[in-house]
């Protein structure tokens, strides 16, 4: 299975953070093979004591346990043949010792856990479809429309992604405790709601996996291009997001899911000429194309016409579609717009969103002229939905400076600067304004 490049940050590093090392004396080799397989399995070892135990901080105490007793009998009696098998039944059983230690009234937990999945047991006997189930009915749990919007943000980066309290809190720019409470309270609401651990049914699959597809899309979008801060890209959260669509896709290959795959890839191909050295913000137009993921536009163009011959055009779907034009073309001049146009009209029949309409609005000013998409901006202004939205006045400004009304765009490069929250973007705005003659 293909990766998705990262800022070169290694997630096993700390991945057994917090476990401690048994033997001072083990071998580096070993430890470092032990924690490829935290990296590798301790998600999926996760979700499965979820099930087995029923409850989110009992399970993430058993993984931890599980691979504590990996440093302590690995080294001594060698890496066994399933890992993966070998910690879920210690993670199981770490489990069950912990609930017969805690207060009356879990007897009928502690009954399922023992009950549930024998085999589990026997590394031999480990059946890889149950893994995939466990996954799919985690990610449901933590994605389930009970919960709000950022609750399942912060719980899916936490439980399915593995991020830490304090990766999280540092992407979203809120602080550790504020991140902490959130989960902690997504957790309380699912054992409050008795939320199930299971795929929904065919009748509910279709709202749920919207659901979850949304998520990750607003969860790409901030690493994509952040709302606020320093910085204008934050690729490990955008890594993140792309690894849970790959693993969505993976595990229920709907062409929605496919489609927001091949939409992430394609973005992030373009991940190392979106800013320079510094930081600062390149746009489209002045982008070093070579620079862009050859591989990762393969990929994603294949995604996208499996995803186009189902039938099945949603969203998603389409974007990548677009998606694929701008990665065809040599240069912004050179861009079939008139494609880019037909399908933002697709998109605007299924989505008809401000957001779709301000970028319908640019891809009609590059195919049509400046005062065409310039017109489609006002009206859309007047409005009032997108009256604070920095980027419906930035992209106002740049058309009427096409257009050579000057004074509007000083005008809206001015609102644009006052209403932006990121560093790099407001640097660049500033650019654009100082640029302008006169």
């Amino acid at each position: 299975m293909k990766r998705t490049p990262t800022d070169g940050r290694d997630r096993r590093t700390g991945a057994m953070q917090g476990l401690g090392t048994r033997d001072p004396s083990m071998p580096e080799s070993v430890r470092d093979r032990i924690a490829e397989i935290y990296a590798a399995e301790s998600r999926r070892v996760l979700a499965t004591l979820i099930r087995l135990l029923g409850d989110i901080d009992q399970a993430e105490e058993a993984l931890q346990e599980a691979f504590g007793a990996a440093l302590t009998v690995w080294p001594r009696d060698g890496i066994p043949r399933n890992p993966r098998a070998w910690l879920v039944s210690t993670g199981k059983f770490k489990g069950i010792d912990a609930i017969r230690r805690q207060a009356r009234g879990t007897e009928l937990v502690l009954q399922e856990a023992e009950e549930d999945h024998p085999n589990y047991a026997v590394p031999e006997e480990w059946d890889g479809d149950v893994v995939k189930d466990d996954h799919l009915r985690l990610i449901f749990t933590c994605f389930h429309p009970v919960l709000p919007i950022d609750a399942r943000i912060a719980l899916s980066l936490r439980v399915v992604c593995g991020l830490t309290t304090e990766e999280i809190s540092r992407s979203f720019l809120v602080p550790v405790e504020t991140m902490k409470k959130r989960i902690s309270r997504a957790k309380a609401t699912i054992r409050k709601n008795r939320i199930p651990y299971e795929v929904p049914s065919h009748s509910e699959l279709a709202g749920r996996l919207d659901a979850v597809l949304h998520v990750i899309y607003l969860v790409y979008n901030e690493g994509y291009s952040a709302t606020s801060g320093t910085e204008h890209l934050r690729r490990d959260l955008a890594a993140e997001a792309v690894s849970l669509s790959r693993l969505v896709a993976d595990l229920l290959p709907e062409p929605e899911a496919t489609g927001l795959l091949a939409l992430l890839l394609l973005q992030e191909s373009r991940s190392a000429a979106r800013t320079d050295s510094k930081g600062d913000l390149i746009p489209l137009e002045e982008q070093d194309r070579t620079q862009w993921e050859r591989e990762l536009i393969a990929e994603g163009v294949d995604l996208v016409r499996k995803s186009m011959m189902s039938g099945r055009l949603g969203s998603y779907v389409i974007q990548a579609a677009i998606a694929t034009v701008h990665a065809a073309a040599d240069s912004v001049e050179t861009t079939n717009w008139d494609v880019i146009v037909e399908y933002y009209d697709m998109l605007t029949q299924l989505q008809d969103s401000p957001v779709v309409t301000l970028n319908r609005a640019i891809a009609v000013g590059m195919r049509d002229g400046p005062r065409a998409g310039l017109a489609i901006v006002d009206d859309l202004l007047k409005t009032g939905a997108m009256s604070h939205y920095h980027r419906a006045h930035a992209a106002r400004a740049d058309l009427a400076r096409r257009a050579g009304s000057l004074d509007e765009a000083r005008d809206s490069y001015r609102r644009a600067i006052e209403l932006v929250r990121q560093e790099p973007e407001r640097r660049y705005l500033e650019g654009c304004l100082a640029r302008i003659p006169g």
